[in-house]
């Protein structure tokens, strides 16, 4: 059975959320909140996204295991287009990205207390286990359509690569520095088979044309 709230994480509801999903095949995008783990805890953290109407769907402290749920998975977030780091962000998300997070019959904003510069993948994952089994039961492919993100990337006003908005609609895991039209800087230079193992693999030209999604399953409010 999938769960709309992952069992075991503290619920720290927020007051919004950015609203019904479109439909489409499910995601789970991977985003650092700029912070190192243990020097923020998950409850700062969640309040600080949630006084700034820009909470994603959980906050992850891979070092000690803690997860918080701000946002049932069956509504979009609001953390894809905002700022990527906890310091106060005057105007909250930009209104032409916010189509991106609603995207998907489900599109898992995951925020790891962590850095682009040293990825989270380098140390414990405590946890980890836990969030990937809740993201199968929601039928998020293990798989990385834009292969293993890079490192931190710079804010640009240049369109994103060739073909990357039909590797995002395949579906799987991504990191946030490959949503279409998001500048972010992370997650950085992970290590995807620590997250998904030897399946979270990136999707080739020839396999995308065979394998697009068809039409959305609606997903139960």
């Amino acid at each position: 059975m999938a769960y709309a709230w992952l069992p075991g994480a503290r619920r720290i509801r927020a007051g919004t959320d950015g609203g019904p999903l479109g439909g489409g095949v499910p995601r789970a995008v991977w985003l650092t909140l700029c912070t190192a783990p243990g020097t923020v805890s998950i409850q700062s953290a969640a309040e600080r996204l949630i006084g700034e109407r820009r909470p994603c769907h959980l906050i992850w402290d891979p070092v000690t295991g803690e997860v918080a749920q701000l946002i049932s998975v069956l509504r979009a977030g609001r953390a894809l287009g905002a700022a990527d780091r906890l310091e106060r962000a005057p105007g909250g998300i930009r209104s032409r990205l916010s189509s991106v997070n609603g995207q998907g019959r489900i599109c898992v904003q995951i925020g790891v207390l962590s850095t682009a510069v040293e990825p989270f993948t380098s140390g414990p994952l405590l946890g980890v286990e836990a969030i990937m089994s809740w993201l199968d039961g929601w039928g998020v492919a293990r798989r990385w359509p834009c292969g293993p993100p890079g490192g931190p990337r710079a804010p640009s006003n240049q369109d994103d690569p060739p073909g990357r908005r039909a590797l995002w609609a395949r579906g799987g895991h991504f990191g946030a520095s490959q949503v279409p039209g998001c500048e972010h800087a992370g997650p950085g230079s992970i290590d995807i088979d620590r997250l998904t193992g030897s399946r979270g693999r990136p999707l080739h030209t020839r396999e995308l044309a065979a394998s697009l999604p068809g039409p959305a399953v609606p997903v139960p409010a």
